[in-house]
């Protein structure tokens, strides 16, 4: 069987973000035949949200496109991620700053911004503040797409 790629999607508190991205990755992975191919997980910089499910607004957004994301808990990334991911996705600016706590320097050149994948890059809109999460769903939807065409050529 050949290797997998591994995705984690990086947000502060790993209950908006990131799990939206998780969850439409693995959704477009699988509509795609590829959910065989990719090992795809979420985590937080932060430990404020540790345990506590998808916030339920983000939970909403995703039910309205289909998709679900039952079981899902906040964790925090560990240093270890670095080694186990060959993608480090991060939603802004600050996650990035704040990944560099946990992997240092980035070597191996996995760490991004999902929207750099995109014609539009720059910052995941954060609903936390906002409470706009159309604006969420349409960056996390369009970063996860551009991000699988990139995938494609590497499955």
């Amino acid at each position: 069987m050949e290797k997998k790629i591994r995705l984690l999607f990086i947000c502060h508190g790993n209950i908006c973000r990131s799990p939206m991205a998780e969850f439409v990755m693995k959704d477009l992975a699988a509509k795609a035949g590829l959910a065989e191919r990719l090992e795809i997980a979420s985590a937080a910089t932060s430990t404020e949200e540790i345990g506590n499910p998808v916030y339920p607004p983000a939970q909403r957004k995703l039910a309205e496109h289909g998709i679900g994301c039952a079981g899902k808990t906040a964790r925090q990334m560990t240093r270890r991620d670095y080694e186990a991911y060959d993608y480090l996705i991060a939603m802004d600016r600050n996650n990035l700053r704040n990944m560099q706590r946990f992997v240092g320097s980035d070597p191996a050149g996995k760490v991004s911004l999902l929207m750099d994948h995109t014609a539009r890059p720059g910052d995941v809109a954060d609903p936390w503040y906002t409470g706009d999460f159309d604006a969420t769903w349409r960056d996390v939807a369009e970063g996860c797409a551009a991000l699988l065409e990139e995938l494609k050529g590497k499955i």
